[in-house]
């Protein structure tokens, strides 16, 4: 996937907002106020995205292009290589997983104000 394909498909998503943070180039989508994907717009060539501790670990050892998310808590976070052997299928199921991590996690009254917008 490429930058555009990752960006139309984030904020397809329900409530996701996206803004620059930290700098000019780290692009970061939110839900709910709360990260779920940060991504280099000058370079493009890996996202970071949240995943539940064990799907990471089998993820990690299963794909060399999924490593512990760079600058991020290790635990929680992977970063995808985006130029690798993996598919945009796969790249928008780990986006989905980690927006899903996220909103499922936000209060229920966050929730409930996104899903009535």
């Amino acid at each position: 996937m490429n930058l555009e394909e990752i960006h139309l498909f984030c904020l397809k998503k329900l409530g996701v907002t996206e803004e620059f943070p930290f700098d000019q180039s780290t692009l970061v989508f939110k839900v709910g106020g709360k990260i779920f994907a940060l991504i280099n717009i000058e370079s493009a060539t890996s996202i970071n995205l949240k995943c539940d501790p064990e799907k990471a670990i089998q993820l990690r050892e299963e794909f060399e292009e999924i490593q512990p998310g760079f600058h991020m808590n290790k635990k929680h976070w992977n970063t995808v290589s985006l130029v690798d052997r993996l598919s945009q299928q796969q790249i928008q199921e780990m986006i989905s997983h980690s927006y899903d991590l996220v909103f499922n996690s936000l209060p229920k009254k966050v929730k409930h104000e996104l899903e009535n917008r």
